[in-house]
């Protein structure tokens, strides 16, 4: 079952606010193992924002499979999320909401992060286990429609030509990442749902939903009309 944000209510003489950043990366040394790859200048303009960081000083490992703890850690950074605004009774630890967390470990602000702003992941998470293609997506494709309010978009589904090995629950977030151009088929039609991701694609999916959503921004809210509601 997956976990919910823990919003603790006000009202302790104990309480303390935590102003745990959402972009958690090394100084912007450019990258010098990218060579010719596709989402080079994608990960570059990523890397200029912050949203990514490398494995060490100058390296970004574009071929690495990219783990759940990276890969919750971009989604995080890539929505600017953080806990600025939240107040809490204690001081949360990445444990109280995954419990194969490890509380000292580098990803922890981006678990407790994630946790409190509702991005639903189980509470088993293995932080350290490899993601596939289609965990990855889904994953995103859920984040961001829950916290930039895209438009409703009709739906005609792509004929996938492995959608049988898609998992019934990431489905409609995979058809509705290739609609957005987050993700493409093969030349075959496939999605390989199975498959690890790279670092590589990773970021592509990053850089590829960040464009969509500047091109649809959410309609503008009419406060005057709001309040008469």
């Amino acid at each position: 079952m997956a976990i919910k944000s823990k919003m603790i209510s006000l009202g302790s003489a104990a309480v303390i606010t935590l102003t745990l950043a959402g972009h958690s990366f090394a100084a912007a040394i450019p990258f010098t193992d990218l060579g010719d790859i596709n989402a080079k200048e994608k990960i570059l303009v990523l890397q200029e924002k912050g949203y990514v960081k490398g494995v060490a000083d100058g390296l970004f490992a574009p071929n690495s499979v990219i783990t759940a703890a990276e890969g919750i850690q971009l989604i995080v950074n890539a929505l600017e999320l953080n806990l600025d605004t939240v107040r809490f009774i204690k001081e949360p630890k990445a444990t109280d909401y995954y419990t194969k967390a490890n509380d000292d470990a580098w990803y922890a602000g981006a678990l407790i992060i994630a946790a409190v702003n509702g991005l639903e992941f189980p509470n088993d998470l293995d932080p350290s286990q490899e993601w596939t293609r289609e965990e990855f997506t889904y994953h995103l494709i859920k984040a961001v429609e829950a916290h930039s309010n895209l438009p409703m978009i009709k739906i005609i589904p792509a004929d996938i030509t492995d959608g049988d090995q898609i998992t019934m629950d990431y489905s409609g977030a995979i058809q509705r990442a290739l609609i957005y151009g987050v993700v493409q088929l093969d030349a075959e039609g496939k999605f390989n749902p199975r498959a690890k991701i790279s670092r590589e694609e990773a970021a592509g999916q990053i850089y590829n939903v960040l464009e969509y959503i500047k091109a649809h921004p959410a309609p503008a809210i009419d406060l005057e009309e709001a309040a008469t509601e």
